[in-house]
């Protein structure tokens, strides 16, 4: 087939954007079509009307594929994909979710998890309703920390829809990509897969009534962060460090991705996990093993909460592995620890629904950060 604009047009029939064709669905805005002997290019411009990531960037593959199929893979395809949310369309929460927050870290190995575990527990203890959804695709701890590896979640049909049941464990609703693979088999996905599933995960679960989700995010700030910012209208973020200086940089990055004039989702403050080391034997002698206040300092100099000190304990590390939240080891000092840190977490939520509007969409953002008109 010659390379020219009605071909083009009539071959983008074949990509689909919800229930129809980008073509006939006024999708494609722009398209040029050069065949000279400077080379062959084709040039297509689409406005969607979705804010997710995983949607866009599959647009743009099957625009691609479609194009290198029927015309050779030298054809250079420079694709420019705009969204435009109508202002009607606003972000709205999940049904019957009051708060969505989420549970992030600038690096991994700080106990973000076990935070994450720990805090959704203790909120039941205290009479809440409460979900986390494990959006760390990559390294889903959270079946574990609840000892519900092998659970699968349940399904029921209403009409044509089939919705997720969560697995329920201490009282905690549970969804996981780590209920759909075996322990140890590694989830090899791209961006755009990973994200479909997450959306699946939030949307298509039958969450019922809730006071707390709680959103376990992967470490850092990738595209997996972002889209769960973008799907959902988080209410703050809990970030957990530990008191090393290499975490308390990396930390600060997840503080400035929350707090990026594009997202502005409030940070409600700073968890030091790791502290400090207090031998049983020895009560009363610390030992800062990862270093001193270095959340803390951090809080101070961001004007942030800090909102825990969680020690480190040997039992939090069998508690985890055997899949027990060590907050249920009542009247020990772990115990209080984290209880603290869950009063501290429900009183900043209540303080910043009291001085914040709800938040609303985000607007979608390229690899540099910047802001896509």
């Amino acid at each position: 087939m010659k390379l020219n604009k009605e071909n083009v047009l009539e071959i983008l029939k074949q990509v689909k954007y919800k229930d129809n064709n980008i073509i006939d669905g006024n999708i494609v805005t722009k398209l040029n079509v050069k065949d000279d002997i400077f080379g062959k290019e084709v040039e297509v411009e689409a406005v969607i009307d979705s804010p997710a990531i995983h949607v866009k960037k599959k647009l743009e593959e099957d625009i691609t594929n479609v194009i290198h199929n029927e015309f050779g893979n030298d054809i250079n395809v420079k694709l420019t994909t705009r969204v435009v949310v109508p202002e009607n369309e606003k972000m709205k929460p999940i049904e019957k979710i009051k708060n969505i927050i989420a549970v992030a870290s600038g690096k991994g190995g700080v106990g973000k998890s076990t935070v994450t575990a720990n805090l959704a527990v203790s909120l039941t203890q205290m009479g809440f309703k409460v979900g986390i959804l494990d959006a760390d695709v990559y390294g889903p701890s959270i079946p574990l920390m609840f000892d519900v590896q092998g659970a699968r979640p349940g399904a029921v049909k209403e009409g044509d829809k089939v919705w997720i049941i969560p697995v329920e464990s201490y009282g905690v609703k549970i969804l996981s990509i780590g209920f759909f693979a075996q322990p140890e088999q590694a989830i090899i996905w791209r961006g755009s897969m990973a994200n479909s599933a997450l959306n699946q995960l939030m949307f298509d679960a039958q969450w019922g009534e809730l006071d707390f989700l709680l959103i376990d995010l992967p470490p850092g700030t990738g595209d997996i962060q972002l889209s769960v910012m973008q799907m959902v209208p988080v209410t703050g973020a809990v970030v957990v460090t530990t008191p090393q200086n290499v975490a308390v940089a990396d930390v600060r990055k997840a503080i400035n991705m929350f707090e990026n004039p594009s997202i502005k989702v409030p940070v409600l403050g700073i968890v030091e996990n790791m502290s400090y080391f207090e031998p049983a034997e020895c009560p009363g002698n610390k030992y800062y093993i990862f270093g001193r206040d270095g959340g803390k300092h951090l809080a101070e100099k961001l004007n942030l909460p800090l909102l825990g000190e969680i020690p480190l304990v040997q039992s939090i590390r069998e508690s985890g592995d055997i899949g027990r939240p060590a907050v249920l080891q009542k009247n020990t000092p772990v115990a209080k620890a984290y209880v603290e840190l869950t009063k501290k977490t429900v009183e900043k939520t209540v303080e910043r629904n009291k001085k914040l509007p709800p938040t609303e969409k985000i607007k979608i953002t390229n690899q540099a950060g910047c802001a896509v008109k």
